[in-house]
């Protein structure tokens, strides 16, 4: 059975910190398919300051998907939930994937 693994900033940014990361055992996983989003991707970037730890992103995010916001913002699911603005466009990336298990929940 696969298994969809949204990543959030966090998660990406974690994993490329620092190599003995826990979180980096996701990659690892069997059957899993790893999803993040654009927004997502460019927050760990900007967040990032050392240049090693820039690389360790790139080199994970190879056998990432990277999609981008697809859901619209007045998403029922976002009515229900009360998240803070700048965590909408990932819950919103997630939600147009269909169907996924968010690492950061």
């Amino acid at each position: 059975m696969d298994h969809q693994i949204f990543l959030d900033a966090n998660v990406l940014f974690s994993a490329a910190y620092r190599h003995a990361a826990g979180l980096r055992r996701l990659w690892t996983l069997s059957g899993a398919r790893l999803i993040t989003s654009v927004y997502a991707v460019e927050e760990a970037r900007r967040n990032l300051n050392n240049p090693g730890q820039r690389s360790d992103l790139e080199e994970l995010l190879g056998s990432v998907e990277v999609v981008p916001t697809a859901s619209p913002k007045d998403h029922p699911l976002l009515s229900a939930l009360e998240l803070p603005a700048k965590d909408q466009p990932t819950v919103l990336a997630a939600i147009g994937v269909g169907g996924y298990t968010p690492a950061y929940w």
